[in-house]
């Protein structure tokens, strides 16, 4: 028996479970569970160091064919996963800095890579390819959008907030593209007879991250801002709590007849995300819009989003168990 890690494969949005953990770690740390958000905290940063240092080893990036839409649209986990760490991290200026240059740097290059790979296919090309993973570059551009507001409040530089405004407004149209195309994948090909794949709750993920950005924005906003700012996180609030029902309804059909679905694979973390992004989504409107009774659904969110964690996480180390004490095929 031999492990080398040659043969390990991650995908392009392998940095989701990064983005997963880190959430759970802000959402822990609303709630005061400190033990929590800090385990959380450094297991984000080790995760992103460790899944970096894979892909830089097994030469991933060299293999990935950047001229696929698919790649690069999942490669904007990566910078959702600096953004959502530079939240986590935000009450160290150099840390923001550090990991906004980076998480900017990687959404330009991703941003004109996608563009360009997108542009090459037709319009019924890419909806045949759509799936919720491609929200991705709209989580991205929000989470950019919320380390712009970062920088802003920590440095007194409210230039930062003329990056993060039209940055989110980017963010929602990108949104609006992708969703577009999803749907109407889902309508042309009737994806509803088998239910939809793990990665649809970005959908409602998406939303919530537009909510947080809102938020972080709406704090820092001039008196004739601050109006439309709050409407739109309220809406993108609302939104994402509408999606909630059919994402249940489709993701329990999918189960009933698939349910082979449930073991693991790494799509899972693009699941759990959303979960823990609608928590802290929830628990900033509680505060946005002074009804407290959100705080409890932000709780329940939270607590939901940890138990997936922890199933993902035990269903994956088991199946590396396995993976390793079985002999090579010959």
């Amino acid at each position: 028996m031999r492990f080398r890690l040659a043969d390990v494969e991650p995908s392009p949005d392998v940095f989701a479970a990064v983005m997963a953990t880190g959430i759970l770690s802000i959402a822990a740390g609303n709630h005061h569970y400190r033990q929590i958000s800090e385990t959380m905290g450094v297991l984000a940063s080790l995760g992103l160091l460790v899944l970096v240092a894979l892909v830089i080893v097994t030469r991933r990036l060299s293999r990935w064919d950047l001229k696929d839409p698919d790649v690069t649209l999942r490669l904007f986990s990566f910078v959702a996963a600096c953004a959502v760490l530079d939240s986590r991290l935000a009450s160290r200026p150099v840390l923001v800095q550090a990991l906004g240059a980076v998480a900017l740097a990687s959404w330009l290059a991703l941003i004109v890579l996608s563009a360009r790979n997108m542009s090459t296919c037709t319009w019924s090309g890419l909806r045949n390819r759509a799936h919720g993973a491609w929200e991705l570059a709209s989580v991205g551009t929000s989470g950019l959008a919320i380390v712009a507001a970062k920088v802003a409040w920590y440095t007194s530089e409210h230039l930062w907030l003329a990056v993060a405004v039209p940055v989110l407004l980017a963010a929602l149209c990108i949104y609006g593209l992708m969703t577009w195309l999803i749907l109407w994948r889902s309508i042309a090909q009737r994806q509803d007879r088998d239910g939809f794949e793990p990665d649809t709750w970005i959908l409602m993920g998406g939303l919530a991250i537009a909510t947080l950005a809102g938020d972080n924005i709406h704090s820092l906003a001039p008196a004739w801002l601050i109006g439309p700012v709050l409407v739109v996180t309220v809406v993108t609030w609302v939104a994402a709590t509408l999606w909630i029902p059919p994402l249940i309804y489709f993701g329990l059909h999918r189960i009933s007849r698939r349910p082979e679905m449930l073991h693991f694979v790494g799509v899972w973390w693009a699941f759990v995300f959303p979960l823990g992004m609608y928590s802290a989504a929830s628990y900033t409107m509680a505060a946005e819009i002074g009804q407290r009774s959100l705080i409890t659904v932000s709780l329940v969110f939270f607590w939901d989003a940890l138990a997936a964690w922890l199933i993902v996480v035990v269903a994956g180390l088991l199946l590396l168990c396995r993976n390793l004490i079985s002999p090579p095929a010959s």
